[in-house]
């Protein structure tokens, strides 16, 4: 029979993975087999071969025919050069140990070449990540104690042990009679301190009622006085959009859904918080808004907020109709 060396395809789409096998010529490409000798990988850069130089070499002087790809990898490492010299050893140009010799020199050179151009590309890989991410920071690290001070420390606690045993040792050989005395001396001391602590809350304690009954008035009068409106219009949208009770701001004419979501982020979810809101806060906001904001006039908008607030939606809907894109149309000479 006709005996093969060629490829035997395995991994997933798109990720070949290969075998170089001895087969019959007639069987499929990835059927039955003889022998598996090496494998190969393409996707790797340079392409990886894995092939065991000596039974490729018997099969090929067995008359085993490879194919024109697997003929390329017996090439490149080298079993081709080995048979061209055997036939020299065979033909008597040269001794074996001439040719082992020259063959084991050719596989040196070739294995440094190959070496260098995975470092090369392991070079290339890691400035493109450098390009990509940045130069990597060095992770900090912390020198742990050495084992001699932690020793000192421990013979320190040692030392310090029998001073401390010592100064405990005097409490147990007083009598009893010593040891109680000062327990009867402290219980009869403790009734004064109690009844000086007892009796001076007493006398602060009208101070203190006369002071919380003359202090609330004039404070709450005060805050209802002072509060201006438009301080209240950013804490009621926040009140709303904190219970979710935010209005559809999109019903004012002009006010779209790109523009509801501006001033949404600034704090105005509601038709009151919008009504409270001069027109020229809305305009600041507009224009420090990301996007094309600055161009919309918000003249009307508080008074069309204030109208939907108060619940006026048929005076709002007819005073609409003569608004352009929530602008006032100016009647022109000739309507005049």
């Amino acid at each position: 029979m006709s005996v093969k060396i060629r490829l035997s395809r395995g991994g997933r789409k798109k990720s070949p993975f290969y075998h170089i096998i001895i087969a019959d010529a007639r069987a499929p490409r990835d059927g039955k087999f003889i022998e598996r000798i090496g494998t190969y990988n393409p996707m790797t850069k340079p392409a990886s071969i894995d092939l065991d130089r000596d039974k490729a070499f018997e099969w090929l002087m067995k008359g085993a025919q490879p194919t024109d790809t697997v003929r390329a990898m017996l090439r490149f490492k080298g079993v081709l050069y080995r048979k061209h010299l055997a036939r020299g050893v065979a033909k008597g140009a040269m001794d074996q140990d001439a040719a082992d010799k020259l063959y084991q020199d050719w596989i040196n050179e070739k294995e440094a070449r190959v070496a260098e151009r995975r470092a090369e590309t392991q070079r290339e890989q890691e400035e493109e990540r450098k390009r990509l991410f940045g130069t990597p920071k060095k992770k900090e690290v912390v020198a742990a104690a050495p084992a001699t001070e932690a020793l000192e420390e421990f013979k320190a606690v040692d030392a310090d042990a029998p001073a401390a045993e010592e100064a405990a040792a005097p409490k147990e050989d007083k009598p009893a009679a010593e040891v109680e005395a000062p327990k009867e001396e402290a219980k009869a001391e403790e009734p004064a301190p109690v009844e000086e602590v007892k009796e001076e809350p007493k006398a602060e304690e009208p101070a203190a009622e006369e002071s919380k009954v003359e202090e609330p008035a004039p404070a709450a009068e005060e805050v209802k006085v002072e509060a201006p409106a438009v301080v209240a219009a950013p804490v009621a949208a926040a009140a709303a959009a904190s219970t979710g009770e935010a209005d559809d701001l999109t019903k004012i004419e002009g006010v779209g859904p790109a523009i509801a979501k501006v001033l949404n982020g600034a704090s105005i979810t509601t038709f009151a918080a919008l009504a409270a809101t001069d027109a020229s806060k809305v305009k600041e906001i507009l224009e420090g808004a990301e996007g094309n904001f600055a161009m919309h006039d918000p003249t009307t908008w508080p008074k069309q907020a204030k109208m939907a607030s108060d619940g006026d939606w048929d005076g709002l809907k007819k005073w609409q109709d003569e608004l352009d894109g929530g602008k006032e149309v100016a009647s022109s000479s000739e309507e005049e």
